[in-house]
């Protein structure tokens, strides 16, 4: 049966009956990032090939696909938040799009919906590029603006696993790239350099032309075209609700003073600094022309969290320039060379435009977001964004840009950044990344999660007409302990137990979202996962997946391979024949309570999932408050109610 279609009504989702959908889901999937079938970071490459690689097979081949979306559909999930990136669209050049991965990536999205999975488009992007120790953009980009990227590495000016790693150790980490290392690229030269173009190139750089554009419309020009490619191919499905605006997008030196290097919270930035080289925007520049600098490093303190002076590093010892041509911040007033050095000339150069200060909520991200809206709705006029900020930007409350385009979706971000960057988790003895704070019992630690997630929900006040909050990503590490799970899978352990403290970890952080009615696709579903410390989901050693081909010994059992099912595979209401008010699941009792409203005018019932994986022995239902008509079906893990009066309804779920 087909999806009835779902659209945004003011904070909430409602299907084409008028009931109140919950969207759970997952991100399809990690290696989307990377070329098939050999692109990913655990194979060496210099990249050379940018403009011949193919993604026809991400996030898997098609004959895999009713294996994988079946999948999802019986660990109750609805929702994919689908990958794709502007290199797998257009890595051959400008304008040319790779027509057979449009039609694959469409042919995903059909499956899907076959499947029940609503699907929405995620553009993604971390650090810019693979080229720049991430993915994203194509490596074109870099040779449109003057940019030799065969040099990055000398230069000290990107963080690349494939240019750090040392392919020959199989011992798993090495020093020389340490595991959740790739964001240090957003303050390194490239980065900094592509993003601050890609967002005020008509503000910083008007005179930088590129086939008679500024380089800021030529750069987001090609990425909106992009959009346009998948939107045309997709708009005809029903199940397809919208796009990213653009995965956690970095900032560039946008607002930054060019001298100021950030070692701790001030009053030009509150963040807290992170560890690794402090570049300032003029170091960064100066790397870039060819010029070697001195900068001060931060090293985290371990006890405390917090990143600290630890002496001083030489970057760019070399003094190999990354230019091809000239620096175009240098040709438009920011700094000068002199001696050797480059002294700045403008010390509010990123700060101030035109006349008047400048900040990337309204001058960069909004304007893209408009453009955003405009393409995909040329296609599908219902479409709505699902609109991101930066991802440290939204950590420390950066705004969303006044005003947001009409019919938006609040799709921000959220990750304990304490299991996330340290790949451990103790629910009797954790702490706040962000402060510090010890946490000593699991209540503790969830109470902190419906915190930091209501800071995100909060969002949505900036929104016209509300909008819905749908955390796109949060998810956490399975090699969690250097693997502790894995060695015990490889020993023979089959029990939950060598589970225990990832199932905890997402327990809480599904409590908090139920706690607080938000929507979320969980980071994330790999098919190509393998449990190998050197591999994970095949980028830079992350290894998030719910899903390893190295865990599945029954193909024929959905639940082979799954990782910490009981963490994530949990009872929920799909859709309410009404307004839902409250959720509530312990799964130590087995007890699931949901309340709502119940309008019997809206003609289909309440769909409650309820999986045999929390409900081994079976279940019974009761409902309170209206009358009501009950279809219990534990064979496809499904309770319909069907109210006969409006008012109150409680329904009672418990495990025998």
């Amino acid at each position: 049966m087909p999806l009835p279609p779902v659209r945004r009504q003011g904070d909430l989702f409602v299907d084409a009956h008028g009931r109140q959908v919950t969207l759970r889901g997952v991100n399809l999937g990690g290696d989307c990032k990377v070329p098939y079938p050999n692109g990913g970071t655990n194979f060496p490459s210099d990249f050379a090939d940018h403009r011949d690689v193919s993604f026809v097979g991400r996030p898997f081949p098609l004959a895999e696909a009713d294996e994988h979306l079946g999948r999802l559909k019986h660990w109750g999930f609805n929702v994919v938040r689908l990958l794709t990136t502007w290199e797998a669209v257009e890595h051959s050049g400008p304008g040319l799009y790779d027509t057979d991965y449009l039609d694959f990536l469409a042919e995903v999205c059909r499956r899907a919906g076959e499947h029940g999975q609503y699907v929405f488009i995620d553009f993604h992007q971390d650090v810019w590029s693979r080229m720049t120790g991430g993915d994203g953009a194509p490596g074109w980009c870099f040779e449109a603006v003057g940019l030799d990227l065969t040099r990055f590495h000398a230069a000290d000016a990107a963080h690349v696993m494939q240019r750090k790693f040392n392919y020959g150790d199989l011992s798993g980490r090495q020093a020389a790239y340490p595991q959740m290392s790739w964001g240090s690229n957003y303050r390194l030269p490239a980065n900094g350099i592509m993003w601050s173009l890609f967002w005020g190139g008509r503000l910083f750089t008007p005179d930088f032309m590129i086939e008679g554009e500024n380089v800021q419309a030529f750069l987001q020009n090609r990425y909106l075209g992009c959009l346009d490619q998948v939107a045309r191919r997709i708009a005809h499905l029903p199940n397809v609700l919208g796009f990213d605006t653009l995965n956690e997008p970095g900032v560039g030196y946008f607002g930054e003073p060019l001298s100021y290097r950030h070692l701790g919270p001030s009053e030009i930035n509150p963040a807290r600094a992170r560890p690794g080289a402090a570049l300032s925007p003029l170091d960064a520049l100066a790397m870039a022309r060819g010029l070697t600098v001195e900068v001060p490093v931060l090293k985290r303190n371990l006890e405390t969290s917090i990143a600290e002076p630890a002496g001083q590093r030489t970057m760019n010892p070399d003094g190999v320039s990354i230019w091809m041509t000239d620096c175009p911040f240098e040709r438009a007033g920011a700094y000068a060379v002199e001696g050797g050095r480059a002294e700045p000339l403008r010390e509010d150069f990123f700060q101030v435009a035109q006349g008047r200060p400048v900040n990337i909520s309204d001058d960069g991200f909004g304007p893209l977001f408009h453009e955003v809206a405009r393409v995909i709705r040329k296609h599908e006029p219902t479409w709505p964004i699902f609109a991101e900020l930066d991802a440290f930007g939204a950590a420390a409350g950066r705004p969303f840009p006044t005003p947001m385009p009409e019919n938006s979706v609040n799709a921000s971000h959220w990750y304990d950044a304490t299991t996330l960057f340290l790949k451990s988790f103790d629910p009797t003895n954790h702490y706040d990344f962000m402060t510090g704070a010890p946490e000593r019992d699991p209540g503790a630690i969830r109470d902190r999660y419906v915190r930091q997630l209501a800071g995100r929900q909060s969002y949505r006040e900036a929104f016209p007409g509300g909008a819905p909050s749908l955390i796109g990503e949060f998810g956490i590490p399975y090699d969690l302990d250097d693997g502790a799970a894995y060695k015990l899978f490889a020993q023979g352990r089959r029990d939950e137990a060598i589970w225990a403290r990832h199932t905890a970890a997402l327990g809480l952080m599904y409590d908090a979202l139920d706690a607080l009615g938000l929507h979320s696709t969980q980071w994330n579903y790999t098919a190509s996962n393998r449990n190998d410390l050197r591999i994970g989901d095949g980028w830079n050693q992350e290894d998030l997946s719910i899903f390893s081909r190295d865990q599945q010994e029954d193909p024929a059992d959905p639940d082979s391979g799954g990782r910490a099912i009981e963490g994530f595979c949990r009872p929920f209401a799909h859709a309410v024949q009404g307004r839902l008010t409250r959720v509530r699941f312990d799964r130590a009792t087995r007890r699931l309570e949901i309340d709502y409203q119940a309008d019997p005018t809206i003609a289909a019932a309440t769909e409650i999932y309820v999986p045999k994986r929390q409900f081994p022995g079976g279940f019974s239902t009761r409902v309170e408050g209206a009358a009501a008509d009950l279809d219990i079906a534990p064979d496809v893990q499904r309770v319909r109610i069907t109210a006969l009066d409006a008012g109150p309804v409680r329904v009672i779920i418990q495990g025998r």
